[in-house]
């Protein structure tokens, strides 16, 4: 069996995270790593895992013949001239959410990587949690008869630094975006119109930024159905990830993931563990099978399971949110990039 040779791009936590998953494929060989702070540190943890090339530049990746597919795991602002490179060269890639924030340049990078005919995945891991496919499956099925009402909560254990606030994009864009696309994930809809509210009520820093730590937006369904969707930075008793959706023959509805089930019943209380701490925990198994996927679409010339077009409607709806909440009124995605262009606001 011919192996799927892979170079990863960006050596930071979910790049080395993919990479670890990789490694347990049988059909996967990773053979390059690039990192713009490569150094002995990588080089080592490299070495560990047999990865022979370890370099400063990811154009040695996509140029190098032998690899297949590009992992682009670096930061945001690096994706669209990466996907642009790495299609050009012929090699499949698979990217890190958002793809940029920027539309315009997110669509040229997409419209690139159909011009190749290579394959683009994007790194939306919440649609290959047991929970939330299960949703999907069952509203998918018509199990809960036509979706009225779509609920998901998304709330982080601890509020990230600052110097990441000041590069993310904001809430809507680096935090909800995966709500976004969750939202029309379950629905099988896409999203008409979208009105956000946010605060500061967290960590003052966050203003002074322009973005927010606590978040709500309701979103009107193409299909006519209503969500609700709340974000905050800090939920202290650990990481908050909930969906319900409510329709015209019933409802299904998933709670948060514990490291077990046990609940201790005495006469002074009912107890059981917190949720599982952070993404990492939640989200193992999910990260597994999307990259489990995405190699399968390459070996099996299949569709992948999410396209760069879900990239470019997540980033719209949050843009549309980002929008609403400078504006104070609801925003159809629709009209989004054109109110941008219009208000100068990014």
């Amino acid at each position: 069996m011919k192996k799927i040779k892979i170079g990863i791009i960006g050596a930071g936590r979910i790049g080395k995270i993919h990479a670890d998953n990789l490694l347990r494929m049988p059909q996967v060989e990773i053979i390059a790593v690039s990192d713009l702070f490569a150094g002995p540190e990588l080089e080592a943890w490299a070495e560990a895992r047999n990865i022979s090339l370890v370099t400063k530049d990811s154009n040695v990746l996509i140029q190098h013949p032998d690899i297949d597919a590009i992992f682009i795991c670096s930061s945001t602002d690096t994706h669209v001239p990466l996907i642009q490179q790495a299609a050009k060269a012929g090699k499949h890639i698979f990217c890190e959410k958002p793809i940029s924030m920027d539309i315009t340049k997110t669509e040229s990078a997409i419209e690139e990587v159909k011009k190749a005919g290579v394959k683009l995945q994007i790194g939306f891991n919440r649609r290959f949690d047991h929970n939330f496919k299960r949703v999907q499956e069952v509203v998918q099925g018509g199990g809960i008869g036509d979706p009225h009402i779509i609920k998901i909560t998304s709330r982080d254990p601890n509020p990230p630094h600052i110097d990441y606030v000041k590069v993310s994009g904001g809430i809507f864009m680096d935090m909800m975006i995966h709500d976004f696309d969750m939202a029309r994930f379950v629905s099988g809809s896409e999203v008409d119109e979208v009105y956000a509210v946010g605060n500061v009520l967290i960590n003052p820093d966050f203003a002074e930024h322009g973005d927010v730590d606590t978040a709500v937006v309701t979103l009107r369904f193409a299909n006519g159905a209503l969500g609700v969707i709340d974000n905050s930075r800090q939920a202290v008793y650990g990481y908050d990830q909930r969906v319900e959706v409510f329709g015209s023959k019933g409802s299904v509805v998933v709670s948060n993931d514990h490291p077990n089930t046990a609940v201790i019943s005495t006469a002074d209380a009912i107890v059981s563990d917190k949720p599982l701490h952070f993404f990492l925990e939640r989200y193992q198994a999910a990260y597994v099978e999307e990259t489990q996927m995405f190699i399968d679409a390459i070996v099996n010339d299949k569709i992948v399971p999410v396209s760069g077009d879900d990239g470019v409607q997540a980033e719209r709806i949050a843009l549309a949110a980002k929008l609403s909440a400078r504006l104070g009124r609801p925003v159809k995605v629709s009209e989004a990039l054109a109110l941008l262009q219009q208000t100068s606001v990014s």
